[in-house]
């Protein structure tokens, strides 16, 4: 047994869970198969910013994942929540749904995971009504949070890395990006948005503003194989962040999915 194995062995014996590392990963696996994991180059959405949480109680674990970016096909730009846990509090009900029949169909199709979106900018209205996949010219600051925020200058994109596709107008998508390097933390979920779906025993393990995350696109790579998945389902598990020692390069950064936001 190389030292690794008998270290994950080790950590799994000093905690008795109902729960097992194969069972989060089997769940994470799913959801990636029925496209309920992040695919943070999703060819619909240009992802700006990205955040993962753990969560957990004696009995039940969960984890969060928060994707900031602009859809085209939605209008506004929103963040994703996407939730995958034992258990849930205060999932969506049955008013939620067409039928009850729909509703308890979405239970069995989804048993381990909640999305919810939010809307971080408090109005539309600096976005250009002509044709609003770019911001008006006549823009000069935006409110995040209630939170007035000056609209950068084209020359300061590109200390965000950012390169205009036309440097006479800018896109939205663009513009997201620049908001996710000044604002991040108003831009990504609120505490309350984040636990939302949490059970109330539950408290944080660990926040990562990057880590390796699976190229979801490709069917080989999926959390169970994933080296931080494999590893944040240990933490879960063990209640021990130390179980968290990643060798692999965080690719979080939107710079690292060009695919994304591209149909």
């Amino acid at each position: 047994m190389n030292n690794e194995v008998a270290a994950f062995s080790a950590a799994l014996s000093t905690y008795e869970m109902k729960w097992n590392v194969a069972d989060v990963l089997g769940i994470l696996d799913h959801c990636c198969d029925v496209f309920t994991f992040p695919m943070l180059d999703n060819g619909y959405f240009y992802l700006a910013a990205a955040r993962l949480s753990l969560h957990r109680s004696d009995d039940d674990w969960a984890i969060v994942i928060e994707t900031f970016g602009y859809s085209p096909r939605e209008g506004s730009p929103s963040t994703y929540i996407q939730t995958f846990a034992s258990r849930f509090s205060r999932r969506k009900g049955p008013a939620d749904y067409v039928s009850r029949e729909a509703y308890e169909n979405y239970l069995l199709q989804n048993p381990h995971n909640e999305f919810d979106g939010a809307y971080p900018f408090d109005n539309d209205d600096w976005m250009d009504s002509d044709n609003p996949e770019l911001v008006s010219e006549a823009t000069v600051a935006v409110a995040i949070r209630g939170v007035s925020c000056l609209v950068p200058r084209p020359t300061e994109y590109t200390s965000f890395g950012i390169k205009l596709e036309d440097p006479m107008r800018i896109q939205v998508y663009e513009f997201c990006r620049a908001m996710a390097s000044l604002r991040r933390d108003g831009v990504l979920a609120t505490r309350e948005e984040r636990c939302a779906h949490l059970l109330p025993d539950m408290r944080q393990l660990l926040v990562l503003e990057e880590w390796h995350h699976p190229d979801v696109v490709r069917e080989t790579e999926r959390p169970g194989t994933s080296e931080t998945f494999r590893q944040l389902a240990l933490v879960l598990i063990t209640g021990d962040v130390a179980q968290y020692r990643p060798t692999l390069e965080p690719n979080t950064h939107w710079m690292n999915w060009p695919e994304g936001g591209t149909l």
